[in-house]
């Protein structure tokens, strides 16, 4: 559900950007879109341990500093829209203070690079469809530029092209959860805690 959720979130956010600020709005679902992602993601790594433990070792650390590059950005649009500058003005406030700029300028990019990562391994392990890797690749390059750029239209193709992979990664996920469950309760499959 969270592989589901966090994807859809994220795209609903473009919808609420404004002129020179993504807006407190979109920097809330954002927040709450990285949170899902998260979990949802935690859990695909779960799914993918046993195929590629190595991968997982690494990525799941990163993924998780990814997000919270992610959730930065999302209140440094909700600090937009309260104290009402441009996002232009908060970049150059925030270049005042090189600590701080590690969550956006360090662990923000990496968020797109562990999805890039991820559509990579699905492929490489061959634990989903050609088609699932590649869009989650394409989309993994798409998005870091509409967030550049502030182009909605790019964002909506960035964010089709992330949901896509995740509606079915997530929905086969649900699916093979509600088949364990179902064998587990005709006494073929021990359950599982």
């Amino acid at each position: 559900m969270f592989l589901i959720l966090g994807p859809t979130l994220n795209p609903l956010a473009s919808f609420f950007w404004g002129p020179d600020s993504q807006g407190v709005t979109a920097g809330t679902l954002v927040a709450l879109s990285c949170f899902c992602w998260l979990v949802g993601l935690i859990g695909l790594y779960d799914r993918l341990r046993a195929t590629a433990p190595r991968y997982v070792a690494v990525a799941l650390p990163v993924t998780v500093f990814a997000t919270v590059g992610g959730v930065a950005f999302g209140v440094q649009s909700i600090h937009e829209g309260l104290f009402d500058v441009s996002h232009a003005q908060t970049i150059e406030l925030l270049n005042q203070y090189p600590f701080a700029t590690t969550l956006f300028w360090i662990a923000g990019p990496l968020f797109p690079l562990t999805l890039f990562a991820l559509g990579v391994a699905l492929g490489w392990t061959r634990t989903a469809p050609p088609a699932v890797g590649v869009l989650l690749c394409l989309g993994a390059i798409a998005f870091p530029m509409s967030r550049i750029t502030r182009e909605v239209s790019i964002a909506h193709v960035a964010d089709v092209l992330l949901l896509l992979p995740f509606l079915y990664l997530g929905a086969r996920g649900l699916w093979g959860r509600s088949r364990k469950s179902a064998s587990s309760a005709a006494g073929d499959v021990p359950a599982v805690a």
